[in-house]
């Protein structure tokens, strides 16, 4: 592919930078486009996986037929297999008519399956076959219909690592994996980074009727030296907030560093340990989601770790990992933090949800996690 067609299909699908491993991603979409392979998009959260789907089905023969996109995480488990394949009227209690499934109305297309690692077990089971014969039954039917639809899917997981935990079926990983597109996040591609920051300070300047913010040499290399936990949307976020907030448009390193969370780890960390503070919940937008489980999974490692340690004397010599009774409350606080994880993430879904005015997918979305997940999450805590 020349340079001049990479060039061609950023510009037409938005896709902006010039990364050597997102620059090879789209050389394989345009490839295997001309196919009917099953294609696996995997990445983080925020790195922009939509765009591959629509250039498969672009430069395919398929590109004059449907194409839908469904975010599988965003629609309940009671209804995701209606939504897939359909229904006869009176399968189930609102069922009060026929109801055609995407993969009935996308025949002849593409379906773009977001967020597929979130998929119940039982509707893999029913993709699994329609990927495998083009054959699926609506609910409430026993007539089996034929459809021809390709479908493309991406996930955020370590689907591997489902497979292991049984979330996700490992035959249906192999028949959606059959070429796997894997986008570069954020932090792999530094040279994209002030490209990207740019373009979005011009497009909120024009929304806002605003200049642009321009950023001063130091404040570029602390955007290229930032982590980025979530990627391009986190950056957007952050050029927003800069636009709209500063009123002088040359933007230093230090004035950058205000909208920045130093260390995005330690600081979910601070938060948990203080979850009476007011002021602990102010950055949710920069606070991902799934920080709250991993540190509640280290929290659970090392409460067993220190166990042992709890009902021991302290021994009076430098080799001790507990020599005094400040060090006991240490590793008491520590024995309990699960429980003040558990009403952080309580306090986060809360807050989000009303600065959302109760937008289940925009908070969500602030949050980082699907709408089922976001939903499963307000029954359990009561919300």
């Amino acid at each position: 592919m020349t340079t001049q067609e990479l060039q061609s299909i950023k510009q037409r699908f938005g896709i902006i930078g010039n990364n050597a491993a997102l620059n090879r991603d789209i050389e394989i979409a345009v490839q295997v486009a001309k196919t009917d392979l099953s294609v696996l998009i995997t990445g983080e959260s925020g790195v922009g996986k939509e765009h591959f789907p629509q250039i498969i089905h672009a430069y395919s023969a398929r590109k004059h037929g449907p194409y839908f996109a469904i975010n599988c995480g965003a629609i309940p488990e009671g209804t995701i297999d209606s939504e897939l394949f359909g229904h006869e009227k009176g399968a189930y209690t609102d069922a009060k008519s026929d109801r055609r499934g995407y993969f009935e109305i996308a025949n002849g297309g593409t379906l773009f399956l977001d967020e597929v690692g979130e998929l119940p077990m039982s509707t893999q089971v029913r993709l699994l076959r329609v990927l495998e014969s083009g054959e699926f039954i609506r609910m409430g039917s026993s007539q089996v219909q034929k459809t021809n639809v390709r479908v493309v899917a991406a996930t955020n997981l370590n689907i591997p690592q489902a497979i292991t935990e049984g979330r996700f079926r490992e035959d249906l990983y192999y028949r959606l994996n059959t070429v796997e597109i894997k986008v570069p996040a954020l932090r792999e591609r530094k040279e994209d980074i002030a490209l990207l920051f740019r373009k979005f300070s011009v497009d909120f300047a024009e929304r806002y009727k605003m200049p642009p913010v321009r950023l001063s040499e130091e404040a570029n290399k602390l955007l290229q030296s930032y982590y980025w936990n979530g990627n391009i949307r986190q950056l957007k976020n952050v050029a927003e907030q800069v636009s709209i907030m500063e009123t002088n448009h040359d933007i230093s390193a230090e004035t950058l560093r205000k909208y920045l969370p130093q260390n995005e780890g330690q600081h979910a960390i601070q938060l948990a340990r203080k979850p009476e503070s007011n002021d602990s919940y102010m950055n949710e937008r920069e606070l991902l989601y799934k920080v709250l489980f991993d540190m509640k999974r280290d929290m659970n490692e090392m409460r067993q770790q220190l166990n042992g340690l709890l009902t021991q004397q302290p021994i009076a010599n430098s080799q001790s990992p507990i020599t005094n009774q400040e060090d006991y409350q240490t590793v008491e606080e520590i024995h309990e933090e699960p429980t003040n994880i558990e009403q952080l993430e309580k306090e986060s879904i809360r807050r989000a949800l009303e600065r959302s005015a109760g937008n289940r997918k925009a908070a969500a979305e602030a949050l980082g996690f699907s709408e089922r997940t976001l939903y499963r999450k307000i029954k359990e805590y009561g919300l």
